[in-house]
């Protein structure tokens, strides 16, 4: 494991040791679904794997799928990393601080999860894929020091600026939304976390960082107004030397009367994956984390860009 993927750890969802168990049903009602049951569920069709695919296989499926909603396509590609195992910060330049491949489809963690499903989604053909994660992972230059490692500062405004998101966590969360905000200081930047980023000091974000959030136990009262393939965004409580507050992200999907959470969950002994669990659940979960308090979440609307927008200036 990379000591300077800080981030990625960050954007890990905390081990399953640290799991509360989900209330029982109340009388008379159904039994909740376990994430395991919801994965033995019978399917319309058998679901292949992205790993499972050939290149040839893999590119048909995103052009014979180039004309559907956005929304459609994410939860189709999306639904095919389910089972994809957890692997903490898969993906990297290639070479140089983070010689990772680029792109891989046998491993992820809970961002590039998101990542690479978005850009999956949003390409009309296979051969754009590459440049869609590009312009999704990095500010303007392909490069480690560019890379949108910070989400408050970095990968939310500037994936909002490029056209690639909105954020619709008010629209959802009505009244009960409130403005919290992330300040990002010199004294930041001197703790043993932040270095581990190993950003040169040009390179190290600074200032404060606005964010609409609703507060953990307001989010079940607005769960099921909240469209499938909205990107949710996990917030704990503001800590001056962390360089972020988020440390998680996925997407939800409204299924049957319940809301979901299709996210890359991290597991003990190297069995996390890539599952649909019970947002109730999930919620219940954080809600029990003492260290790290989770304050609540945010909401972003998955968009198409207008055509050109964030272009990447390519490195020499």
């Amino acid at each position: 494991m990379k000591a300077f993927a800080l981030v990625s750890a960050l954007l890990a969802q905390t081990p399953a040791a640290a799991t509360a168990p989900a209330a029982p049903a109340p009388s008379g009602a159904p039994a909740r679904n376990t994430v395991k049951e919801f994965m033995k569920a019978p399917m319309k069709e058998p679901m292949v794997v992205w790993a499972s695919l050939s290149p040839q296989e893999r590119a048909s499926f995103i052009t014979g799928d180039a004309g559907l909603p956005l929304k459609e396509r994410l939860l189709r590609v999306s639904e095919r990393f389910l089972g994809t195992p957890y692997v903490h910060s898969p993906l990297g330049e290639g070479s140089g601080v983070d010689p990772d491949p680029t792109f891989r489809l046998d491993a992820v963690d809970c961002l590039t999860f998101v990542e690479q499903a978005l850009a999956m989604s949003l390409a009309s053909a296979e051969p754009e894929v590459a440049g869609v994660l590009e312009r999704l992972r990095y500010a303007s230059t392909p490069t480690y020091e560019d890379r949108n490692h910070l989400m408050e500062a970095q990968w939310l405004p500037n994936n909002r600026r490029k056209g690639f998101l909105a954020d619709v966590t008010r629209r959802y969360g009505g009244e009960d939304t409130v403005r919290v905000r992330k300040t990002l200081t010199a004294v930041t930047w001197t703790s043993r976390s932040s270095q581990a980023l190993a950003l040169p000091k040009t390179h190290q974000p600074r200032g404060t960082y606005d964010l609409d959030m609703i507060p953990l136990e307001q989010v079940m009262a607005h769960a099921r107004q909240v469209p499938s393939g909205t990107i949710l965004v996990v917030l704990r409580e503001d800590l001056p030397l962390k360089a972020t507050r988020v440390t998680h992200l996925g997407f939800v999907v409204q299924k049957g009367k319940r809301t979901w959470l299709r996210h890359a969950r991290r597991g003990v002994d190297g069995n996390g994956r890539v599952v649909d669990e019970d947002l109730e659940t999930f919620l219940a979960r954080n809600a029990k984390y003492d260290k790290w308090k989770v304050s609540g979440v945010s909401l972003y609307e998955p968009r198409r860009p207008e055509a050109g927008g964030g272009e990447l200036v390519r490195s020499p």
